[in-house]
């Protein structure tokens, strides 16, 4: 007899409390593994590090009984059953462990109820709830007569590379969703806008500015060498779509310098202390379903004696990426900076209607025990350029769960909310 969607979501509770020490050993092991991009290999284009993420991403598909294939090392994939009607897309590379952590960045570390380490939210954690559902799917024997793929890519952090390579060879399932995001569900991304820019820099006091090295986390530190003495502006890191959870060490710098060289008090006066919108460099945008937009001053650089700096923005959906690139361009131009790079991404959006969406709030009221309504946010998540895709967990939008910062986490709590959305959502799409 086949179980009533209470009576299963009862019985994946009670599996994922007895089974939540064994999630967490499987955690560690993959965290264990550093998969930031590194130098491409033969036959490993992100490096030594991505690819042995994904060959552990393989041996545990293989272990759940999965048709597993691997495309090239740029990810791979592990299907249940024949033409899949579900895809579920996660990755297991990582940004770089950075500095400030207080626990061991490649390790799973419980404290508190608490689960530290690069990855525990973004996205390793996640993806073992995945494979953790299927499991617990399978030893409950409950029947499905619709498959699924999971997808797991290697380069998501540098650009998706891997799922670009991936679509190449295999063609996406009709629904398709991703831990790579919040709760309950997020259908609407907005768009975004990586620029960076340079200008010749000469200055008699300051020999040396060291701040960020990816541009989409706001920096926690910024080292400034002055007059032979260094001095260190401490802040805090966060994603660089929510610089509101974070405190910019660059800004901070800027907003502390007092000597009159011009292309720094043209940033102190762009990137204000506390301002988060970019209206100081004649945008804030915002609009009524995705809210205001977001432009943060990410890194700042002395090199090769030039300042150098990068940008995240993140704009809202009624605005496109020539509009708002157009803007911050001239901007800088007017400043006297030159543009070395700028690219982005247009906004995603996906109709609350669709099936999918419709089915996933289902379980989110069952699991959560409340009502949830789609979301809109800046990140960038996983399926942002994939036709009818949406986000699914990992985290809530209350959460700040420090990813690409130093002590990323996520709480036991979560997890298990993770594994029981997941083995719910798949028991429900795909029977």
């Amino acid at each position: 007899m086949t179980l009533s969607n209470k009576d299963l979501a009862e019985k994946l509770a009670a599996y994922f409390d007895e089974h939540i020490g064994d999630v967490i050993a499987d955690m560690n092991e993959i965290m264990s593994i550093d998969s930031a991009y590194s130098q491409p290999a033969e036959g490993k284009p992100f490096g030594e590090g991505s690819a042995a993420a994904l060959a552990w991403g393989a041996a545990q598909g293989e272990k759940l009984g999965l048709k597993v294939k691997n495309f090239d090392n740029y990810a791979v994939s592990m299907t249940y059953g024949d033409d899949p009607v579900l895809g579920i897309l996660s990755h297991l590379d990582v940004v770089p462990a950075g500095e400030g952590w207080s626990f061991e960045p490649h390790a799973a570390t419980v404290k508190d109820g608490v689960i530290y380490g690069r990855g525990a939210i973004d996205d390793k954690g996640p993806s073992v709830a995945v494979l953790w559902a299927i499991k617990a799917l399978q030893e409950l024997n409950v029947p499905l007569s619709k498959g699924f793929r999971v997808i797991f890519g290697g380069n998501e952090e540098g650009g998706c590379e891997d799922i670009e390579h991936y679509e190449k060879l295999e063609a996406f399932p009709p629904m398709v969703f991703t831990p790579d995001g919040s709760f309950p569900v997020l259908n609407c991304e907005k768009g975004m806008v990586h620029l960076t820019f340079s200008a010749p820099f000469a200055n008699d006091e300051i020999s040396e500015i060291a701040c960020g090295s990816v541009i989409n986390a706001i920096p926690d530190k910024c080292r400034v060498t002055a007059g032979g003495a260094e001095k260190l502006y401490c802040g805090k890191s966060a994603h660089g779509s929510r610089p509101e959870n974070g405190d910019n060490a660059a800004v901070r710098f800027l907003a502390d310098y007092k000597d009159e060289n011009t292309l720094l008090k043209a940033l102190a006066k762009l990137f204000p202390v506390g301002e988060y919108d970019g209206a100081s460099c004649k945008m804030g945008f915002s609009d009524e379903l995705t809210g205001s937009m977001t432009c943060a001053l990410t890194m700042l650089n002395t090199r090769g004696g030039r300042l150098c700096g990068g940008i995240d923005i993140r704009y809202p959906i009624d605005r496109n990426y020539a509009e708002v690139s157009g803007i911050i361009t001239n901007v800088l131009k007017e400043n006297g900076f030159e543009i070395d790079e700028c690219s982005g991404m247009e906004p995603h959006y996906v109709s609350a209607d669709t099936p999918l969406v419709q089915t996933l709030l289902a379980v989110y009221a069952d699991v959560k025990g409340e009502k949830g309504e789609p979301i809109a946010e800046g990140g960038i998540t996983y399926v942002h350029n994939t036709e009818g895709g949406v986000a699914f967990g990992a985290e809530f939008p209350w959460e700040n769960n420090n990813m690409h910062g130093a002590d990323e986490h996520i709480s036991i709590e979560t997890l298990k909310i993770n594994l029981n959305m997941y083995a719910n959502a798949i028991a429900r799409l795909c029977r």
